[in-house]
């Protein structure tokens, strides 16, 4: 079988979905191989890299961010080029936008299965920042008409893939049907409690063993609620100076804020890497943390959260995301509503918790039941079945 996953999310240099992509195409080389796959993104310009089963195709396509690296894959002639050249035997669109009418349309053309998956709640994440500009009408008549558009774009796709059950849930109130909840992973064999190299990144970042070492892995922007965690440091700071640190991995729209946090009387505590390429880095990073700090309440999973637990770092954050499912211990204490004011003060409660133990069951969990392997043996017997069901008009 020949899979071809179309997105226009994938940046260089990092993001959930090209996580999910290429964790895919090292399962078809490691563990299938009667599979072949292809991969068509967009780039800063068009060429091809081939390896013994997989096709990356990029398309030249202009930057929406110079700080993510992600562009507008506006080329669909060129989609639609490739995908007739390949002739893959199903394709599944990340994209809600364009590319995924494209996919739709070239799924039609071509007699082939289209799978949809829905790895950002977008409508949420977009509706909840113009609310205070549309006013209560405004954002139901928004939220409606958004709605409506899911509804008739996913409806197109043979089965939605979802991340959560909880999201299914709310895609099914919507009118969504052939939904299928599938979890996503983390690459034990990088994310996990070994070796003991905690000790050796702290003094490398200057963090005393006294001290409590917060991260943050993930872009910087409102979506993310980054302004959220930069308040709550700031109040940590007043009430209990120099007693934490903060080590920011990624960049992003709200880069300007974090370095008016760094230039303020806690900034000497506040680290930022814009960028960590390598996955066996940030494992180092995850595990030489105290606490990871997730301020998100739009997460559709939570990869971060997972890799960090995988590692053997506790995650406190806002409860009522979607995120919540992956958590792999109580989230009790976790901040109730989403404020600096309730962040600070769960990290201070978890900041006081043995949080080794918590570490160490939490990787034991996170290893058993989110490793890729089996999360791609699932998706796969999903792929066949749509396959088997397919009916060619």
């Amino acid at each position: 079988m020949k899979i071809c996953d179309l997105t226009q999310f994938y940046s260089p240099l990092s993001g959930g979905v090209k996580r999910y992509v290429h964790e895919k195409i090292a399962y078809i080389g490691n563990y299938t191989p009667e599979n072949e796959h292809v991969l068509i993104v967009p780039g800063a310009k068009t060429e091809v890299t081939t390896t013994s089963r997989s096709r990356i195709y990029s398309i030249h396509s202009p930057l929406v961010s110079r700080s993510s690296r992600y562009r507008a894959l506006l080329n669909l002639r060129a989609i639609e080029e490739i995908l007739e050249r390949e002739g893959p035997d199903l394709i599944e669109s990340s994209d809600p936008y364009q590319v995924g009418w494209k996919a739709v349309a070239a799924g039609r053309a071509l007699r082939i299965p289209v799978v949809g998956f829905y790895h950002s709640h977008f409508p949420e994440a977009y509706l909840r920042g113009t609310a205070r500009f549309l006013g209560e009408r405004g954002t139901h008549r928004a939220m409606k008409l958004t709605r409506a558009y899911v509804r008739r774009l996913y409806n197109r796709f043979q089965v939605t893939l979802v991340p959560s059950e909880k999201l299914a849930g709310v895609l099914s109130e919507w009118g969504v049907h052939n939904i299928r909840p599938v979890r996503l992973g983390v690459d034990t064999g990088v994310f996990n409690p070994g070796p003991d190299d905690a000790q050796a990144t702290r003094r490398s970042l200057g963090v005393a063993d006294e001290r409590k070492l917060l991260l943050y892995v993930g872009r910087l922007s409102r979506e993310k609620n980054t302004r959220i965690l930069f308040r709550s440091f700031e109040l940590l700071h007043r009430r209990r100076a120099n007693e934490f640190r903060l080590l920011i991995i990624g960049d992003g729209a709200q880069r300007n804020q974090l370095r008016k946090l760094q230039s303020r009387s806690c900034g000497k505590n506040v680290m930022w890497i814009p960028y960590c390429a390598c996955p066996a880095d940030l494992a180092r990073y995850y595990r030489a943390a105290d606490l990871f700090v997730h301020p998100s309440v739009q997460e559709t999973f939570g990869l971060v959260a997972l890799e960090s637990q995988a590692c053997g770092t506790p995650v406190v954050g806002i409860r009522g995301s979607f995120m919540d499912k992956i958590i792999c211990y109580d989230q009790e204490s976790w901040a109730r509503e989403n404020s600096a004011e309730a962040l600070a003060d769960a990290i201070t409660h978890w900041a006081g918790k043995k949080l080794s133990r918590v570490g160490r069951n939490a990787a034991e969990t996170a290893g058993s039941l989110y490793s890729w392997l089996s999360v791609f043996e699932e998706l796969f017997c999903i792929y066949r079945e749509v396959r088997a069901n397919y009916r060619r008009f």
